[in-house]
């Protein structure tokens, strides 16, 4: 006997480049309007300050190459492209450079929004829950060692769908860099290995329909493929 009233969900664990191992994930952590031109295109100010959060629940994660349908209560469903961050290590208000040392690995992910909800909640000045935390909303490729990876920056971010490119950036476009958000979020939480941390997605994201084929690269990273099914 367990102790639970039931089977409680297992943990989801993503494919590490040369380990036979995955690494279990326990909170995904996403970075609001961490790219210019993206803030700019959605109608918003930068804030330099300081950068925003909201979170997506373990249970949103899905695997790289899977294909998704279509999901409920949505008719404007977007791709958003981004650097994702794998902690190794616990951190709390950690300095930059601790913060760098806690890297663990760097992955391609799509952080999949339900943009008229999002819309909808930014009007009324709700939470964005709705718009960005549910099921298969938070796609993620194998990850690659931060040490094989090297340190973001030059490094080149597409998204295309059905072949054609949509997004076309490079990391070194962010706001706040990778060390910079470890050190400044782990001020409010007692970060620890197994937290990824989605870094903020470049100018063009759009819409996309059934049928549709996404493939995102970050140069030195395994692509992140996504096939939109049929609606729910």
């Amino acid at each position: 006997m367990s102790g639970f009233l039931f089977e409680p969900a297992a943990v989801p664990g993503v494919p590490v480049r040369g380990e036979t191992g995955l690494y279990p994930v326990g909170r995904i952590f996403c970075v609001g309007r961490n790219y210019a031109a993206h803030a700019a295109e959605m109608g918003a100010e930068v804030d330099r300050e300081a950068p925003f959060y909201f979170t997506k629940t373990p249970a949103s994660l899905v695997a790289s190459g899977a294909t998704v349908p279509y999901p409920s209560g949505t008719a404007n469903y977007h791709h958003e492209m981004e650097l994702v961050v794998a902690l190794g290590a616990p951190v709390f208000r950690a300095g930059v450079d601790e913060a760098r040392a806690a890297v663990y690995g760097y992955a391609c992910g799509l952080d999949m929004t339900r943009r008229d909800l999002q819309d909808v909640a930014k009007e009324k000045r709700r939470p964005w829950d709705l718009g960005k935390d549910f099921e298969r909303s938070a796609v993620i490729a194998e990850l690659t060692p931060a040490a094989a990876f090297g340190t973001p920056g030059p490094q080149r971010i597409v998204l295309s769908v059905n072949g054609a490119v949509r997004q076309d950036a490079h990391l070194s476009d962010m706001i706040h860099g990778v060390a910079e958000v470890i050190s400044h979020l782990s001020g409010y939480y007692h970060l620890a290995a197994g937290d990824l941390i989605y870094t903020g997605t470049p100018a063009g994201v759009g819409a996309v329909s059934a049928g549709d084929r996404l493939e995102g690269t970050i140069d030195g990273l395994a692509p992140v493929r996504l096939t939109i099914g049929p609606a729910e």
